[in-house]
């Protein structure tokens, strides 16, 4: 599913963020991404969603070698990749049936689909009935909850998620994390980038750790940190 083969970033300033990283995702994988900040999470990332190009090495993800993709196929490619972030980044002009619904009209899903697939996500992530709210009426928790119903609604394989919890409070980064065991469960594949010790230590993953842009560890069923 995600495979990064000898890949190594070395930015204009001379900056090494990722060396020599070999790693493979398997296809319904749950994997964390841990490390201190300025690790390489952040580059790893921005690789799987050609934000930025490896300087050696080569990237596969579902089969398709992203150094083949092209600038005007990028669009294209994202859109088999869904993305959580830290700050929702929903629309605030938008309410929630909207919101998610934009996701679709960007791929040009026709008017039915968009009818039908948008309230299935907001009933699985629980917000049915405020698909008429705007984001300022939403709480931290909630908002992110229709962020996750944006990242799913065009049925992705992978579900990339940036720091999904470091906004909220542990009870609803705990709901958040509910609800991605459920999406993986229904076989999308997740990694997700996160400081929150806590929730990688309860959930007992796959852990891969990044220490000064190197695989430090990578252990299924993991902790945030080695136990010793």
């Amino acid at each position: 599913m995600i495979e990064f083969k000898n890949v190594s970033k070395l930015y204009d300033n001379n900056v090494k963020a990722l060396s020599e990283v070999n790693i493979s995702i398997e296809s319904g994988e749950f994997v964390f991404l841990v490390g201190p900040s300025g690790a390489g999470k952040s580059t790893f990332i921005k690789m799987l969603i050609k934000e930025t190009e490896p300087t050696v090495g080569e990237i596969v993800v579902a089969g398709k070698k992203l150094n083949t993709v092209t600038r005007k196929q990028i669009p294209y490619y994202r859109r088999k990749i869904g993305m959580v972030f830290q700050d929702f980044r929903l629309i605030p002009t938008l309410n929630v049936y909207e919101n998610v619904a934009f996701a679709m009209r960007v791929v040009e899903a026709q008017p039915k689909e968009i009818r039908k697939r948008v309230p299935m996500v907001l009933s699985l992530v629980g917000l049915s009935h405020k698909y008429k709210m705007f984001p300022n009426e939403l709480s931290g928790g909630e908002q992110q909850r229709v962020a996750l119903a944006r990242a799913i609604v065009n049925n992705p394989s992978v579900l990339i998620c940036d720091e999904p919890t470091g906004n909220l409070d542990p009870e609803t980064a705990n709901e958040i994390m509910e609800l991605l065991e459920d999406i993986n469960r229904a076989g999308t594949t997740i990694l997700m980038a996160t400081h929150a010790k806590d929730i990688v230590n309860n959930m007992k993953k796959r852990v891969i750790a990044i220490e000064k842009g190197s695989i430090a560890r990578d252990t299924a069923r993991g902790m945030y940190e080695d136990e010793n």
